[in-house]
This record gives C-alpha cells, structure tokens and sequence, in this order.
C-alpha cells in the first residue's frame, strides 16, 4: 500500500548509499493504533500539517510508503560503545528509518522520520521490537521540555498506542504499546561510522563523510578530500559541545551517552531514563543500572569528548591524525563558549561575550549549589529570567528567602550588567505564574497514573499545552544558539 503526501517533499538520501548501510524491513502489524499525540507543529514544517486522522494512522500506525520515498524502511547498521564496552551485534532493533523529507519552510534542511517499537529488524537480537506506551510517553515529554528550553533535540512527530501486552522489567507487566514516529535531522550516528571502520572499509567512511557534507552539515560546502573529513570533525566537535552545553544549562541528564545515541548533527535524541535535576548535584543519575555514575549530570561533558574520540578513531582510515586531534582540542573552548552563552540565554539576558558569561555561568552554578535542598533547578531560572528586572518579582516570590546568601548576592550583582534579551517577555502570563513548568520524575509518574488506572489523558495535554506556553514565553528556539546549523 502507498500512500499521497501531496504537500510534502521525500527524498531517498540514506537508500543512495547502496548496500551495506541498512537493512530494508517491513513494519510490524499492530492489533489497533490509537493516536495518543500528533505534533501538528512539527508536521507542518515538513508538509504534513494537512493530515487528516486517516492519513495519520495509515502513515504513522501502519506505516504506509508514501509516493516517492525510499523503496522500503530501512533499519540502519551500526555498531557502539555502550557504558564504554564495546558492542558490534548492534543496530536499528526495533526502530527504522521510514522515510526522510525535505523541509518545507525555513532553510529547506533534509529531516529523518525515524520510529521507534515498529517491529523486530535483522538487529532486535532477543528483543521483541516493541515500545511500551509509557516510554512513548516519557519520550513525549522529554522531546516537548527540552524544545522549551532551548536544548537541540529530535522531536515526537506521533505517538500511536498499538494494543499490544508487552512484558518488562522495569515496568509493571503487562503493560501497554506504542510506537513512535521522530522527527530529525538525522540518523547518522557515532555508531554508524564506527560499525564500517571495524570492518575496515575507509570506502564506506568516505561515503558516510560525504553524505554528511552534501545532506548533514552546510558547514561543510566546498571542502574536499581529507579536508572534507577533517570539516567533519571540526563540526561535529562543535556541535556536540554545544549540545553537552545546553544540556547542563537545563540541568538535563540523558542518562545513557552511549557512542550509539549520539548524531553527528548534535541533536539529542532515543530518550531511555532521562531525569531533568530536582537540584544541582553532578553526581545526580538518570538511569538505575548506572552503578558507577559513568553519565552522571556532571560527567555528561567528559563523556561526549569521549565518544568524540571514538568518532574521530573512524575517521583515521579517511583524514589525518593531526587535523583530528586538533578539531578534538577545540572541545574545551567550544564547551566553555556555549555554555557561557546558554546560561545566559537560560536568565533571558542579552549574551554579552567570552569571560563575562563565563563569570555568569560560574555563578550561577555556585548559587544553585548554595542553596541547598531548598532551591530547585528550574525555578532559579524562571524567577530570575529578565535578570535584574525580575529582581523584585524573584525577592517577593515564594523562593524569595532562597536568594539571599553570599553566592545569591554574587550572581545578582552579574546579573544587574546584563539587560533582558526581550523585557516584552515578562507580560506573558507564564510569568505571572507562582512556578515554572518542570519535568521531575515525580511528575512524569503522575502524569502516567491516571493513564494506565483510568485511560485519563487530560492531565497529560494539559501538561504538554503549559509546556508549550513555556516553549512561548521563554522564546529559545528561534536563536542561534539553539539552532545547530548556526554552530555555537
């Protein structure tokens, strides 16, 4: 069965590589699919906002090739290093690459429509191929949140409950299913070059090289040869430190930084046991089997340099050393720029530049790890967004009595320097609120409860609709700091 996207534009870029990228798959065929979210802004930017509730399911529950996509849907190769041991029985388990098209508004970019829980592929292993509704759900939110904070990420395209009894051991069992349908800008991860390098076939990087320069990385237009690979590198680097960057800025923890959940576009995506920071604490964990603390909150920026490494130990076969190591010494700096840059972004002031948001930053962090139990990640950020102008509104609030120590009294006088990106942004009614939209676990958990006991959603729309009005009144997505295609 095909089927029409008359307003959208697919294009076959990943199937043009040929054999031995990916291996093409037929979805699974689920018992019922229940659309438990379409993201029509998202879909939109790609020529799908027209779809009707048919069309979605067809699409996006059965997962239909629309006309002039790739011939089938493709689960990719790859290989990885997982908790720093590393694996080469890996691939696309229970996900593919289903079909990929241009944007529709904007800069015209290729995006990825990746799903995940569609069916077991060559790759599933002992798995079952499968989502469990929940985790569709938790995806939902982190993807939704971090967009309201300015943090690059894939975004939940769909969401479709599938009626299916799924048995697990981290959660309740049975419990529901779903797949996911994201949306990025691409599925090219460290793992996918590290799978061709162990095998030995610098013909292959050189494609994957190219096929990031033509598609990937406009950053890259006009190089050729090894400068092509070292231009790679060099933006990858810079990508990654700026994603490393905004995740601290958000007090986000991804939990498994594997070389397989990283892309070379510098997205954040494939969502497992993230947790957002209740406080600042570096040793805070995401996931419950990281015994050793290897992707702690504050180890996230030494563990993406250490995968870039590896990335850069693929790309040996294709450039020289000496240009690799120097695009992997340019980490630091670009860490420390975006991060400076973020912070400031995150207090809705005007960056001001190099040693001067540095000093914001460092503050910052200082006073979020005064403050103790009492002081909350999220909250510091929103009573203080506008700097200096929210000073009273801060003050007067009920975490008022919070900002009166030493390192509070530091960053306050810092931030009197700076002036609000937009001071029009304080009018909008999210600030008005006593507290900030946050995402800890306690309240994912909630928002789930009256799911699985009730078949409730209304709590759950009602969250992702304050988190939109968020994503609005923080205004982050549109500057160039959150955009990866603008570099750091």
């Amino acid at each position: 069965m095909t089927i029409s996207w008359p307003d959208a534009r697919p294009e076959r870029a990943w199937e043009a590589l040929g054999e031995g990228f990916a291996d093409p798959v037929e979805p699974a065929d689920f018992p019922q699919t229940v659309e438990r979210f379409w993201n029509a802004r998202a879909a939109a930017t790609v020529g799908l906002g027209g779809l009707d509730a048919e069309a979605r399911i067809a699409a996006f529950g059965r997962f239909a090739r629309p006309e002039g996509a790739q011939a089938s849907a493709l689960a990719v190769r790859y290989h990885g290093h997982q908790f720093r041991s590393y694996n080469p029985q890996i691939g696309d388990g229970r996900g593919f690459l289903y079909a990929q098209l241009r944007e529709t508004r904007g800069r015209e970019r290729l995006m990825d429509l990746g799903t995940k829980g569609s069916g077991t592929t060559p790759w599933s292993r002992s798995g079952d191929g499968r989502l469990t509704l929940k985790g569709g759900v938790r995806e939902v939110l982190a993807t939704a949140m971090l967009e309201a904070l300015g943090v690059t990420t894939s975004r939940t395209l769909a969401l479709f409950e599938t009626g299916e009894h799924l048995m697990r051991g981290d959660e309740p069992s049975p419990t529901r299913s779903a797949v996911l349908t994201r949306l990025s800008w691409s599925h090219l991860r460290f793992g996918v070059f590290q799978r061709h390098a162990y095998e030995d076939r610098a013909d292959r990087i050189g494609m994957l090289v190219d096929y990031a320069a033509e598609h990937l990385l406009p950053e890259l237009a006009g190089l050729d040869g090894e400068a092509k690979a070292a231009g790679l590198m060099q933006a990858v680097v810079a990508r990654s430190a700026h994603l490393a960057a905004r995740w601290m800025a958000a007090g986000f923890v991804h939990g498994v930084l594997n070389t397989d959940n990283m892309v070379v576009t510098g997205e954040s995506f494939d969502y497992g046991p993230w947790r957002f920071l209740p406080r600042n604490d570096p040793g805070f964990t995401a996931a419950y089997f990281d015994e050793s603390g290897l992707y702690a909150f504050g180890r996230q920026p030494g563990a993406v340099f250490w995968n870039l490494q590896q990335l850069a130990g693929t790309l040996r076969l294709v450039c020289g050393e000496e240009a690799l190591i120097a695009a992997l010494n340019s980490y630091a700096d670009h860490y420390r720029a975006s991060l400076a840059r973020a912070v400031a972004l995150r207090f809705g002031v005007k960056p001001r530049g190099g040693e001067i948001d540095l000093a914001l930053a460092a503050a910052a962090f200082a006073a979020l790890a005064e403050g103790g139990e009492g002081t909350r990640w999220e909250p510091v950020f929103f009573d203080w967004f506008g700097g200096a102008a929210s000073e009273r509104r801060a003050l007067e609030g009920p975490r008022g009595a919070h900002y009166g120590g030493e390192a509070f009294n530091a960053l306050r006088r810092l931030l009197e320097g700076y002036s609000p990106a937009d001071p029009t942004r304080l009018s909008d009614p999210v600030f008005a609120a006593v507290d900030p939209q946050e995402m800890l676990i306690e309240e994912v958990e909630a928002l789930w409860a009256p799911i699985v006991d009730q078949d409730d959603w209304g709590p759950l729309q009602a969250k992702l609709q304050a988190v939109e009005n968020t994503r609005v009144a923080y205004d982050l997505s549109g500057t160039a700091a959150y955009d990866p295609a603008f570099g750091p």
